[in-house]
């Protein structure tokens, strides 16, 4: 069994030597927080090691060939005119190029906007008017699309399509303003980290239009080590990273930033990642770290499944994204009891982790204690006063050098979601216990009301899930004149009938009357997802409102 890990600083004695090197190179103290040059020191002190590899066609590149296209596309960005504070868009799957301009705005000050890639015109609109980008960065069946969008907002910004089309291909884009100059004569722009926006990361808009968080090059900096924190070997902590989130999420941002840096191989795929062609990956390439979330994991880890793909290879499996059942922690343990599991809660806004689950009960549905970068305190929401009793929920607020500096472009809803002196609202209900373990409740736009009563959707999916008979499930509610009616949306396991009444009595049995599945229980082949992998609750409140009508 791999030795269980604590809480330890070695990430940060190893980061401290590489950004002293970096500060030494430039003479500039705040440089330890600009990512473009750490980033090219760490890409030069490894020129030999396997940085990525693209799991559907066995493409892979090392560090010196990732450094030599980096420069030359950040030379690229400066021809066309782009300097700190402009905006490029990446829109295409985890293939080998997309980390090439990715790096090198980062080398320049530029913007980074990485954006879902299956977006419809209405959604590129709404998005790149806010964005302005200078240049997309996206595959040629998408460039019609994001022209006709870059029409409706009058914006002249160039387009450059990964693969060959109509388009100024990205080979191209190198080949005719890359330039030739030598990786050693090349230097990243100066600039102040605290003060310059490294990336506009996605926020979740399955509830309602998204927004764009800009965290700076110091939020990233301070906050990405602390993934690692639990680790003591340095460089290379973990051999290979499993990338399953697209880029515009912050699971895949962080793996992005930081598998140069701490010299760990990215395994990623081009192609979408299906049940199957996860399953190729994992028993070809044998990678030993990912974050996934639990909607795609229960996915994973059928019974067939289970036969299909070997889990042992993984050091650790962290789970985020959702509320995390202790059910499904033992179930992936019995799988591979040599793996550690671990239940985690992060969030754009803050650019990391929030909160760790060290060396606590494998089937414990905590998500652990509190980050060493943060400042936390529940508040409760209608008083605004604060919780200092263990067991009863709170809306989570916190403080620190990670937290965003603003919405992009977004005012009111930078002021909405900061309180007093810089603390940021999560809009999320936690409770602890008396060890000062958290406990995750549920979103608080997405808690239900009926009748004056506060009905949580999670509370209710950790009931049915217990029933041998069910795969996976997430509850939603359909309007009434009395508040929200709550509906189980279940994916029976195969093999079980279980009916709508079992349900029903199950959750009769174990929760209050207020809490009952008054819009009824529906069967579904698999819960819908967003592109990140979480329960996509705008769509499963559209098909819970058409089942139940007929």
């Amino acid at each position: 069994m791999y030795p269980s890990r604590r809480v330890n600083d070695s990430v940060h004695w190893f980061m401290c030597e590489l950004t002293s090197r970096v500060v030494a190179e430039s003479g500039t103290p705040s440089d330890v927080h600009h990512l473009g040059k750490i980033l090219l020191r760490s890409l030069k002190d490894y020129p030999d090691f396997v940085l990525q590899i693209d799991g559907a066609t066995g493409e892979s590149e090392t560090n010196g060939s990732v450094l030599e296209r980096t420069v030359r596309c950040a030379i690229a960005l400066k021809s066309l005119g782009l300097r700190r504070g402009d905006v490029i868009t990446l829109m295409a799957p985890n293939h080998i190029d997309l980390a090439i301009p990715f790096y090198a705005a980062l080398y320049l000050g530029v913007i980074v906007s990485p954006i879902d890639r299956t977006l419809g015109v209405d959604e590129l609109q709404r998005t790149l008017e806010v964005t302005r980008p200078k240049v997309i960065f996206c595959q040629s069946d998408r460039a019609p699309d994001v022209q006709q969008a870059l029409n409706r907002i009058e914006s002249d910004a160039s387009i450059v399509t990964f693969d060959t089309g109509d388009r100024l291909s990205f080979p191209e884009f190198l080949g005719k303003y890359g330039g030739k100059s030598p990786v050693d004569e090349f230097k990243p722009t100066d600039f102040d980290p605290e003060d310059t926006i490294a990336l506009l990361l996605a926020t979740s808009g399955s509830t309602g239009l998204p927004k764009s968080a800009a965290a700076t090059h110091k939020n990233l900096a301070t906050t990405a080590p602390y993934d690692w924190i639990r680790h003591t070997k340095f460089p290379s902590p973990t051999k290979m990273i499993f990338i399953i989130s697209p880029l515009q999420w912050l699971t895949a941002i962080a793996m992005f930033l930081t598998s140069p840096i701490m010299r760990i191989t990215r395994l990623q795929s081009s192609q979408t990642l299906t049940q199957k062609h996860t399953y190729e990956l994992i028993n070809n390439y044998k990678p030993t770290f990912k974050i996934v979330s639990p909607t795609f994991l229960t996915t994973l880890i059928t019974p067939e499944g289970l036969k299909e793909c070997d889990f042992s290879c993984f050091e650790t499996i962290v789970i985020g994204g959702s509320a995390v059942t202790a059910d499904l922690i033992q179930e992936i343990k019995r799988k591979a009891p040599r793996t550690e599991v671990l239940n985690g809660y992060g969030m754009s806004e803050v650019t990391s982790l929030v909160f760790i689950n060290e060396g606590l009960d494998p089937g414990s549905a905590t998500v652990g204690k509190p980050m060493g970068c943060l400042q936390y305190r529940l508040i409760e929401v209608e008083t605004h006063e604060d919780i200092y009793d263990p067991y009863k929920n709170g809306e989570l607020w916190v403080k620190g050098p990670g937290i965003i500096r603003e919405y992009y472009r977004n005012p009111e809803a930078t002021a909405d979601a900061f309180a007093e002196d810089r603390w940021f609202k999560t809009g999320d209900m936690f409770y602890r216990d008396d060890n000062y373990n958290f406990f995750y409740v549920e979103r608080i736009k997405l808690l239900l009301k009926y009748m004056n009563h506060q009905i949580s959707p999670v509370e209710l999916e950790r009931t049915i899930r217990r029933h041998p008979g069910v795969l996976d499930v997430a509850v939603t509610g359909i309007p009434d004149k009395r508040g929200d009616l709550p509906v189980a949306c279940v994916v029976r396991r195969p093999g079980h009938d279980v009916s709508a009444e079992e349900i029903k009595q199950l959750v009769k049995e174990n929760l209050a009357e207020t809490k009952q599945l008054r819009g009824g229980v529906i069967f579904l082949d698999a819960i819908p997802q967003t592109a990140s992998t979480k329960i996509h609750r705008r769509k499963l409140k559209e098909i819970a409102i058409q089942m139940i009508s007929h």
